[in-house]
């Protein structure tokens, strides 16, 4: 007998439940709750931040000014230099390699957070650097992560 006299069992906790669906770009997923928000980066962010480098990377939503930007020196072991603006902050952020270990796949790393670029596909257009689809993921210290979608850029 069941422990309400009906005959049915109770059901087995999460037995019924629909799995969780992976979040879409855009929403903040674990953490404390709290949303990750990028802000676009401006003019003066750059030039006040004086990122060493001679060639730089970014990455754009859209047609929006640049939600990280990033320097570095060719064939150097020195960490190239980026930005991102969190929620109204400018931070620092460094990827190993110099230019070089930006240009493909690079993880930046900064005060409590990883940011991850993958390129998602083949070059927009032609020309010496094209922009290319891509997707920034924001990883922050309290397992909390948003991806973001638009296009990684390098070149002068």
């Amino acid at each position: 007998m069941s422990p309400d006299g009906t005959g049915h069992q109770p059901p087995v906790a999460g037995a019924d439940e629909t799995p969780p669906t992976p979040a879409s770009a855009g929403d903040t997923i674990g953490g404390d709750g709290s949303e990750i928000r990028l802000d676009a980066l401006t003019a003066s962010d750059i030039d006040a931040a004086n990122l060493q480098g001679e060639l730089a990377c970014s990455f754009s939503a859209g047609d929006a000014m640049p939600l990280l930007v990033a320097k570095g020196i060719v064939a150097s072991d020195e960490p190239a230099q980026g930005l991102v603006k969190v929620s109204g902050y400018v931070e620092p952020v460094y990827a190993p390699g110099g230019f070089n270990g930006i240009t493909d796949d690079p993880a930046f790393t900064g005060q409590g957070k990883t940011i991850l670029i993958a390129v998602t596909d083949a070059a927009i257009g032609g020309g010496e650097s094209p922009p290319r689809p891509a997707t920034l993921t924001y990883q922050r210290a309290d397992g909390a992560s948003r991806v973001f979608e638009g296009r990684w850029q390098c070149g002068p």
